[in-house]
């Protein structure tokens, strides 16, 4: 089985839709999903993700299953710079890096300021669903590999956001979401694919073969959007520093 993650286009936040930006990565991407044999299509609620699938969907003349835990993740902590209750995974370098529990997958919601809000909770949840999706495909989670019920080479196609594909990838790698969060950025419209492997019958694992992957826009000469970063330097004030 071969799960393919996309990220939405470059996102108008304000009105959860795509700026003009977006709809021309929306439509490349299009072009490069339209042209695989897809056996099903998943997406977010939510408008932005909707949007970038419906160019594929539209091609291809296919319809997507919506699930409500595929929306942006959503989870809180009281980041410590701000001092009150805001998105989960959102925090300083100097405030972070210092807890060596945010690096370890089983103690990364135990630092205080993270406990304090609702991101364990909310990451269960997402897990939980995710391990439900990959078993209704034939491949049930057991400790950390999957029991092979239905061998199979179908395609499933998920348009998503950023926070929430680090959640899956998490738990297909065995490592901490912060440092996923983090210590890494998939574009908007990237692509992220993950495959089984069955080297013994009947036990599998999930592997990541390409993370984030914009290639359909270097072929067009397109440059990458740059929603979900922070500034380079701090000395670049046009772009994004909070």
């Amino acid at each position: 089985m071969r799960i393919i993650i996309v990220r939405h286009g470059d996102p108008d936040y304000e009105h959860d839709s795509l700026t003009e930006r977006g709809k021309m990565e929306a439509a490349l991407v299009a072009e490069r999903i339209s042209k695989l044999k897809v056996d099903y299509f998943y997406q977010s609620p939510l408008g932005r993700a909707q949007a970038t699938a419906k160019y594929t969907l539209d091609k291809m003349g296919r319809t997507a299953t919506t699930y409500d835990w595929l929306r942006e993740f959503e989870g809180t902590s009281f980041r410590p710079d701000i001092g009150h209750e805001t998105l989960g995974w959102d925090w300083l370098p100097q405030d972070w890096c210092i807890h060596e529990e945010f690096y370890d997958k089983n103690r990364w919601a135990e630092p205080e300021k993270m406990a304090m809000g609702t991101a364990k909770e909310k990451y269960d949840w997402v897990v939980g669903e995710f391990d439900k999706l990959v078993a209704k495909h034939g491949y049930v989670r057991e400790g950390n590999y999957y029991r092979v019920v239905n061998p199979n080479m179908d395609t499933i196609v998920i348009f998503c956001h950023f926070g929430v594909e680090c959640v899956m990838l998490s738990r297909i790698l065995g490592v901490s979401p912060m440092t996923l969060w983090q210590g890494t950025i998939a574009a908007p419209t990237s692509v992220t694919t993950i495959v089984t492997e069955e080297r013994r019958e009947g036990i599998a694992s999930l592997r990541v073969t390409a993370f984030g992957d914009t290639s359909h826009l270097y072929i067009q000469g397109v440059e990458p959007a740059f929603a979900g970063r922070f500034c380079e330097c701090f000395t670049n004030f046009d772009e994004r520093h909070d």
